[in-house]
């Protein structure tokens, strides 16, 4: 019981702390944001996600074509 309890107010002064932390200005977010390059990183984070999604589709559909080819082991 006692483990517990020291867990879970571990638990809690974590989330706090994480959650004053998220709290701060970020004076490099604002200065982007207000010469609207944050617009230009969005997108360019985008289309990286993008091109690495698709690379996984593509990779995934040739070893489901390679998987076919190999025969079945019993």
């Amino acid at each position: 019981m006692k483990t517990m309890r020291k867990f879970l107010l571990l638990f809690f002064s974590t989330l706090s702390s994480v959650a004053v932390y998220a709290q701060e200005e970020v004076g490099m977010a604002d200065t982007m944001r207000s010469e609207g390059k944050i617009y230009v990183v969005v997108a360019i984070l985008g289309l990286i996600l993008f091109g690495l999604f698709g690379y996984l589709v593509v990779l995934d559909r040739k070893v489901t074509k390679l998987e076919k080819k190999l025969p079945e082991k019993k």
